[in-house]
This record gives structure tokens, sequence and C-alpha cells, in this order.
């Protein structure tokens, strides 16, 4: 796959794989403000879209990161092609999980297709930047939402022993509003930017650009088509977060999404590392679950997220390795 035609065929699956980013993740931002009744569907769906376009032209630090430091594409003509294959790879993971309802990783998805991709036309694998980038953050990011959840759900419970039940449940599913809006800036501030890098990545593997900097019609495409994707909805795997892994009430809501939102920030600004917002959610929701009671999280449902989690890396980096090698015997 070579010139403009290839070109402008990454650009689409990248918008594409946007879209897909956008309805597979749509349930990090909402579904425990649907679940408490804070928001209707309708409403959190637009909440959602606007706060990941408004987070999705914050940064852009994280676009230079998967740009650059993820992989280098062949010099001998096929980098369009390690490029196309890699969306091949994190798409096809995406509307698996999403068919089955499992949250997983549309982050690491899109790492393991570069990596897959890259490895099946003899390309360059920054391993070094993937194990300080992807995989260490990738541990670390959801550690923390586990272990800050339950410590700040248990202040909270501490601060409000003595007060009205009612009172509090009517309070915080006012606060849940902010406290949704907070996470889906924190999930378009670090989404929006993957496919940004993976365009900027192509348009310099075709030659259209020297530098990695990120046109701003770049970033409105890519924030564009998460948002679209984001109000489309993703109500299996919303179903998923709002309810199976914990019952959530408006309370134990506020803090799960506040605590996620502040990891988001910590690592998009600090760190510039692209986290998965649903291992941040799905490990915050864990945390509050447990200052109930340990048996109050469903621990079964928990294992098959974390199955999910381990195979994406692998399972897309197998199908964009096989894509790649496809392409390469049919062009």
């Amino acid at each position: 796959m070579t010139g403009t035609a290839a070109l402008v065929a990454v650009i689409v699956l990248t918008v594409f794989f946007d879209y897909t980013n956008g309805f597979h993740d749509a349930a990090n931002a909402i579904a425990s403000a649907v679940s408490t009744r804070a928001l209707g569907i309708r409403p959190a769906l637009a909440l959602a879209a606007v706060m990941n376009l408004a987070g999705a032209l914050l940064s852009t630090g994280i676009a230079a990161t998967v740009a650059k430091g993820i992989i280098d594409v062949p010099t001998d003509g096929s980098a369009l092609t390690v490029v196309f294959a890699a969306l091949v790879g994190a798409i096809t993971w995406n509307l698996v999980t999403w068919y089955f309802g499992l949250p997983s990783s549309s982050s690491h998805s899109l790492v393991g297709g570069m990596v897959g991709a890259a490895l099946a036309a003899a390309g360059t694998v920054h391993w070094a930047g993937i194990a300080e980038k992807v995989l260490i953050p990738m541990i670390v990011s959801p550690l923390l939402g586990l272990v800050l959840g339950y410590l700040v759900m248990v202040g909270v419970l501490w601060l409000l022993r003595r007060a009205n039940s009612h009172r509090v449940g009517r309070n915080f599913r006012r606060l849940q509003v902010f406290s949704a809006a907070g996470l889906a800036l924190g999930h378009g501030l670090q989404d929006a930017q993957k496919g940004m890098g993976i365009i900027v990545l192509a348009l310099v593997a075709a030659g259209a650009q020297s530098s990695f900097a990120v046109p701003l019609w770049v970033t409105l495409l890519c924030a564009a088509a998460l948002s679209l994707g984001t109000y489309s909805g993703g109500m299996r795997i919303m179903r998923t977060l709002g309810r199976r892994v914990f019952p959530l009430d408006p309370p134990h809501g506020f803090v799960a999404e506040s605590v996620a939102s502040s990891v988001l920030y910590l690592t998009a600004f600090a760190v510039k590392a692209p986290i998965s917002t649903t291992h941040v959610i799905t490990a915050a929701i864990m945390g509050v679950g447990a200052t109930r009671r340990i048996s109050a999280v469903r621990w079964g449902v928990a294992r098959d997220i974390v199955l999910g989690w381990v195979l994406t890396f692998p399972a897309a980096a197998a199908v964009a390795a096989a894509a790649c090698l496809l392409i390469q015997a049919f062009t």
C-alpha cells in the first residue's frame, strides 16, 4: 500500500477506530451515573460526547508518544501497510469485546496492533518505550484506581456516618453529573490522542509532513469521530460496569468517577502515557465496592474483565500481524 490512496485509507480507518473507541468506551464515563439514575441514558451520552470533544482539544502529548514512541515503521515502502494493519487489529478486538460486553482497552488494542504489524513487516519496536509508557502505566493505573477508590470511599463514609442517607443520596446524585462530566473529559483527553498519533505517524511515513506535530485538522477530526461514537452508546458494556461488577449507589458512583478522572489527568499531563480509561474506572468501581464488604464485588465478573485485559495486547497484535502479511502477499 503506497501513495495518496493508501494514506487516505489509513486516515479513514483511523476515524473508524476512533468511532468504535467512542461507542466501546462510552460506558466508562456514564455507566455509574446512569445506573444510579443521576442521568438518563440519552442526556448522559450527550454529556459524554460533548466532554469527549472538549477533552480531545486539551493536549497532544499522548499523540506524540503514540506517533514516535512505540514503533518505527519500515522504510521500504510498506510503512502505510503497517499502520493500516495495526488499525485492523485494534478495531477487530474492539468489536469482539464490545459484542461480548467485555470492558477492554482500546488503547492497548491499538498498541498491540502497532507492535504486531511492525514485527510482521520487520519494523522496529521500541520495547523500552512500551515498557515505560504502556506496560508499567497499564499495571500502575488500575492499582491506583483500586486503592484510591477504596481509601477515598472509606473517608467519605466516615465523614457522612451521621448524615441522613436519603439526603446524602440525593446530593450525590446531583454531584454525579459533574463527576461523570469530568470522567468524560479525561476519556477525551486520553483516547482521542491515540487516533491523532496514528494519523501523524501515517503522514510522516507518507512524506506528507516531516515533524510529529499534530495538525489542527487531525485533532478536530479525531475528536469529532470519538464524540460521535460516544453518542452512539455502548449499552452492553454499560450494563457490565454499571451493575454486574458492583451495584453502585450515588456516593460510590461519584467517588469512583472522581478517582478515575484524577488518574487520567495525572497520566495525561504528567506522564503523557496512553493508559486505559476502562481499566481505571473498572478498578475504581471495585475499590469503592470493597468498602461495603469484599463479597459485594462480583469477583467472577472482575476475573473475566482482567482476562480480557490480559488478552487484549497479544490478540490485537496477532490480528494485525496476520493482516499485514495478507496485505503484503496480495500487493
